[in-house]
């Protein structure tokens, strides 16, 4: 079986593709399982002053629901859609993730952080404000996230999980065993909130040339029995998929032979196919 659990379209406003043209896609090139997981709208800023094109707005999620809900009818038995979102964790803002979180039928939910305040790391126009940081500082407060994100119980799997080095950014070498130590206690909240992580295969496209999470951090991952799953993060059809070979090759590398797939929130293990 060969899965996707990590996708994007049109409606989050940075992404091209329609839903459907995902799934037909996904059809294409042979997935047994393709995810719908689209951006959580923006809650603790206003869209309308914040940079555009960040995530679908409020009004579009009933809709991106009801249209991902009735694409897993009309393709049944040829693909199986699994229904889900990537849910940004956001510190202070968790009743309103949560309400966002039980008042649909998800089949999963993703648990990223991208945001420090209002500070989106992952957005290449937000750079700039790295200019003039400690940078081990922000890997601090970006770890912290990730660890409270994994205890809230919101979440299915843990996205992306270092995608604060997306950019190159990383702290000093001399730090690096105080780095890796942030990592595994984040890590271990995740372990300890018994959810999966994903392999996301996008970083190889990115300025950092890595997947998220790094080697380092996958194996320390595998070592401690977290369940995983592959991604792309997909943002357009036509890359559905992209790198997700390098991706299953790395786990079977490392010993992983099974992945982790969801429905209603339950999770199930299928064989980890090359």
């Amino acid at each position: 079986m060969l899965i996707d659990y990590h996708t994007h379209h049109a409606r989050c406003g940075h992404a091209v593709g329609s839903l459907e043209e995902y799934v037909r896609r996904g059809i294409e090139i042979g997935l047994s399982q393709i995810g719908l997981s689209d951006h959580m709208p923006l809650l603790h800023v206003d869209p309308a002053a914040y940079y555009p094109e960040m995530a679908m707005p409020m009004e579009e999620l009933p809709r991106y629901v009801e249209e991902a809900f009735a694409l897993k009818e009309k393709y049944r038995g040829q693909i199986d859609v699994r229904v889900g979102l990537e849910g940004d964790y956001i510190e202070g803002w968790e009743k309103q993730i949560e309400s966002i979180v039980r008042a649909y039928p998800w089949d999963y939910v993703i648990g990223s952080v991208h945001f420090l305040g209002e500070w989106d790391v992952s957005d290449f126009r937000q750079v700039h404000h790295w200019e003039g940081r400690d940078v081990f500082a922000v890997y601090e407060r970006y770890y912290d996230a990730v660890a409270k994100a994994a205890a809230t119980g919101f979440y299915d799997i843990m996205g992306h999980l270092d995608v604060i080095k997306r950019f190159g950014h990383r702290p000093d070498a001399a730090r690096q065993a105080e780095t890796e130590a942030l990592e595994r206690r984040a890590l271990e909240a995740v372990r300890a909130a018994g959810v999966a992580m994903e392999l996301n295969a996008s970083g190889l496209s990115k300025p950092v040339a890595e997947m998220f999470p790094s080697r380092r951090v996958l194996a320390a991952a595998i070592e401690m029995g977290i369940p995983l799953t592959v991604g792309s993060d997909a943002h357009d059809p036509m890359k559905l998929s992209e790198h997700l070979d390098k991706a299953r090759a790395l786990l079977h590398e490392l010993g992983v032979r099974e992945l982790a797939t969801f429905e209603k929130r339950s999770r199930k293990m299928i064989p980890l196919t090359l």
